[in-house]
């Protein structure tokens, strides 16, 4: 066993500079799940920073002054951030409050439908199984409705919180993106002067990782604004809301368009019960959707991030279980870094690694 144990240090941990790179990804890992709560603010400006970069580049690529590229590109963010603040949020936050309001009258509706189903079909359904799941929903209702009452009572520390958020992010934002070379450096100065294989992970992560955040990002605005319009349009109600989580759930491959349905099509019934304004609401809805998968991220993503669905859907579980929702969103490049760490480090031979899709 020992000997087993040896080869299997020597096969893959004899390069001085795989250990060093080991060490590296080791020691970040710990930093963040030990030090994430407290880290949040800088680790949130870093990702808006590496998202805002591309910018950077290009006005400096147009042979723009460093300082005023960064300049113009944290005004344009600063922009965005007031617009969402000020017209987003309190749309999306009083719609929540209507749906909220409304879920008990919604509930009577769904219990007077519901309990024609054993009528209708005795032999699948029976009154007490119609009225056991309507209690387990009730349950359900009632603890999201606690959980709000309890942000809402918790609400000066959540503006404390929330200010200390808007008044550091922004900061460390510039900061990242107007001292980013000279980071850069500072950081390099600490690893290996030999960084052969830290550079080819590098490269390949750097291009996949700003390829998947700026691509995700307009992904999700793009099918946030449609979705939005296209339900005003049919005068869905809450339709703010219920296109800030379409938006959203393209952050979850395969999961989150389908759980996001659910409420639309609820909120749909609801409103018009199934009739033609239902239906054709649902085909264009089912049409943006298709556009988005079909259409949409092949022109955004250039750089397909090869790796198999049953990949995909592991890296969202555990990440999003380590680090809820920044952890779903750096899922895929997190496994991207992971399956490339494994294309790279140094080894006898050169088996194919599992993650790769065929």
């Amino acid at each position: 066993m020992l000997k087993i144990i040896n080869d299997w240090m020597h096969r893959y941990f004899s390069d001085e500079e795989a250990v060093v790179m080991a060490v590296i990804l080791v020691l970040g890992f710990t930093v963040v799940l030990t030090l994430g709560g407290m880290l949040a603010p800088a680790l949130i400006g870093l990702v808006l920073a590496f998202l805002l970069q591309g910018l950077v580049n290009f006005l400096e690529r147009r042979k723009v002054p460093h300082m005023l590229a960064v300049w113009s590109v944290f005004a344009l963010f600063m922009g965005l951030l007031t617009v969402f603040l000020l017209v987003v949020l309190p749309l999306t936050g009083r719609q929540l409050s209507n749906l909220f309001n409304e879920l008990p009258r919604m509930m009577s509706e769904l219990q007077a439908q519901l309990l024609l189903l054993p009528e209708r079909y005795p032999t699948m359904l029976s009154e007490d199984q119609v009225l056991g799941a309507l209690e387990a929903a009730r349950g359900e209702l009632g603890q999201v409705g606690q959980l709000a009452l309890s942000y809402s009572l918790s609400s000066v520390p959540f503006l404390v919180n929330a200010m200390i958020y808007l008044v550091l992010v922004p900061i460390l934002v510039f900061f990242f993106l107007k001292d980013r070379q000279a980071m850069g450096r500072w950081f390099a100065g600490y690893l290996p002067r030999q960084r052969g294989l830290m550079n080819r992970v590098w490269v390949e992560m750097n291009q996949q990782i700003a390829n998947y955040i700026r691509g995700k990002f307009i992904e999700i605005v793009i099918v946030g604004g449609v979705t939005y319009v296209g339900f005003v349009a049919f005068g869905l109600n809450y339709a703010a809301l219920l296109a800030l989580l379409v938006g959203l759930s393209v952050v979850v491959p395969y999961i989150g368009a389908v759980v996001v349905t659910v409420p639309v099509a609820l909120i749909g019934l609801f409103q018009w019960g199934w009739g033609d304004q239902f239906i054709w609401m649902m085909v264009v809805y089912g049409v943006i959707q298709a556009l988005d998968g079909n259409v949409l991220v092949p022109l955004l993503f250039s750089e397909a991030v090869n790796l198999h669905p049953v990949a995909i859907i592991c890296a969202v579980l555990l990440f999003g279980g380590l680090w809820g929702f920044w952890g779903v969103f750096f899922a895929i490049p997190l496994a991207t870094l992971f399956k490339a760490v494994l294309y790279a480090w140094p080894r006898q031979d050169n088996q194919d690694a599992p993650l790769a899709a065929d």
